[in-house]
């Protein structure tokens, strides 16, 4: 059940939705997803959720996002690297067009149901029926799989990466981001699990996402 609701939401973000319901479909899912777990009997703490672990989360995260970000102002400062924030998607965006991807449709549509699917109730439900060790690499795969139509069109979001990857059969960057999602996955499952808090991944998934629209909007302007 949960898979089939994960194939829905995901065609749905990628083909069906767009504009402002993109943001409402997944938070609905997201909804839907926990609700799911909670009636499975799963406790909030299964689920990443318990209150009482919120300040450790937000403490690892915000050190990840602190992280990212002088990564990202070291890269942008360098002419050499400068331009793989030229993301087209971004080009000719205005500052509160910029604003509303990073700061709502990011985390509350991307990140939101991203996190609660794959690093709440995806491991926790399967680690109710089976290993640990088969409930994280499945999650993490399902992961990798849930960018597979993102991936598609990896070529033509940036210039830079046009010109590498676009001389490579397109099967090939499609494989080498369903991987890349996979091994991303199991790192975050990581920090999640080591922080008792599925805030932490949460923190990092927006800083690397979120951060990525505000400094592609200054490369172009």
């Amino acid at each position: 059940m949960i898979v089939t609701a994960l194939v829905v939401a995901n065609v749905g973000m990628n083909r069906w939705v767009t504009g402002w319901g993109y943001v409402p479909w997944a938070m609905a899912w997201s909804v839907v997803l926990v609700a799911v777990a909670r009636r499975d009997g799963r406790t909030w703490a299964d689920l990443g959720l318990d209150r009482a672990d919120v300040r450790r989360g937000l403490a690892w995260g915000g050190v990840l996002a602190a992280i990212v970000l002088v990564t990202y102002l070291a890269a942008m400062a360098l002419p050499a690297t400068r331009d793989l924030f030229r993301d087209d998607r971004v080009q000719g965006w205005s500052l509160p067009r910029t604003a509303y991807a990073a700061f709502v449709r990011v985390p509350l549509g991307t990140v939101l149901i991203e996190e609660i699917a794959f690093r709440a109730v995806l491991p926790a439900v399967l680690m109710a029926r089976g290993s640990r060790r088969t409930a994280v690499a499945a999650s993490a795969l399902l992961f990798g799989l849930w960018h597979l139509l993102p991936a598609i069109g990896i070529g033509n979001v940036n210039e830079t990466v046009s010109d590498t990857v676009g001389t490579l059969p397109a099967w090939i960057s499609v494989v080498g981001a369903v991987i890349t999602t996979t091994g991303v996955g199991v790192w975050f499952w990581w920090l999640r699990d080591r922080t008792g808090s599925v805030l932490t991944p949460m923190v990092l998934h927006w800083s690397t996402n979120g951060l990525g629209y505000l400094f592609a909007y200054v490369a172009w302007h």
